[in-house]
């Protein structure tokens, strides 16, 4: 007979390693990352104050985020499209795909990143 240890934590997103995809004024944390043991996600916890933005962005998977609260725009790189984002709103981005996000008047929170992990988002942390 087999058993399968589960483990089951409980995470508090500002005690994770700080990330520098902040422009501005703001702060980006993982929440789940390689460095925790994760291998098939991410999850990052990203505040923007107002006119604040990420650093360009690109990975070798998907990424998923979901607008906590505030408001701001997304960019596709490429494209050069920019689509607004809201509370409660959520955004994907394809594979590759480089985007950016600014926040708005209200500054924006964000949950969300690639998955699988993007390993070159956490090079040189533990």
């Amino acid at each position: 007979m087999n058993t399968v240890a589960t483990k089951v934590r409980i995470l508090d997103g500002s005690e994770g390693p700080k990330l520098p995809l902040v422009e501005g004024a703001g702060d980006a944390r993982a929440i789940v990352w390689p460095g925790m043991g994760a291998k098939a996600r991410s999850l990052h916890h990203i505040w923007l104050a107002p006119d604040a933005r990420t650093v360009p962005q690109h990975h070798p998977g998907d990424a998923v985020y979901y607008v906590v609260t505030g408001d701001g725009t997304v960019v596709d790189g490429a494209a050069g499209e920019r689509q607004p984002l809201r509370e409660g709103a959520m955004f994907h981005v394809d594979t590759g795909t480089e985007y950016v996000v600014e926040a708005g008047e209200h500054g924006i929170e964000l949950v969300g990143g690639p998955a699988p992990a993007d390993a070159a988002l956490y090079e040189g942390m533990d």
